[in-house]
């Protein structure tokens, strides 16, 4: 069956940076859309970045920041969401999510959050 396990997340300190991963099985990785969500203590699920495996596009979210970058490596059936410069309000459960690269596509997924397969999450708390 499909499995998503993230990792990376942890305690930091205000302006330093981190490295999500998630490993993904029971699949085939290299035609699935992929994406990293978060959810903040009181928000709502939000979309921070998608990428077609097959081809590496990206696209992010609208008020997603330069701070934010997504890849993949197909070698590992792993994505990884780089996060520098970070800051007390991207305090979150970050998620990564997996969907069939069907329409209407990954980053359009993204904005709906219309997603299948989810994985547990990893924590990211920012200290200032």
């Amino acid at each position: 069956q499909v499995q998503l396990v993230e990792s990376g997340g942890g305690s930091v300190q205000a302006g330093g940076s981190l490295r999500l991963s998630c490993v993904a099985s029971g699949f085939p990785f290299n035609t699935y859309c992929m994406a990293w969500f978060r959810r903040g203590p009181g928000q709502e699920r939000e979309g921070i970045a998608s990428i077609y495996t097959g081809t590496g596009v990206t696209g992010y979210g609208d008020s997603v920041e330069e701070r934010f970058t997504i890849s993949r490596d197909n070698a590992k059936n792993t994505i990884y969401l780089q996060v520098s410069s970070l800051k007390p309000e991207d305090t979150a459960m970050y998620y990564c999510a997996a969907n069939p690269f069907l329409s209407p596509g990954c980053f359009v997924r993204l904005r709906g959050r219309a997603y299948t397969y989810w994985g547990q999450g990893t924590q990211v708390t920012v200290s200032s």
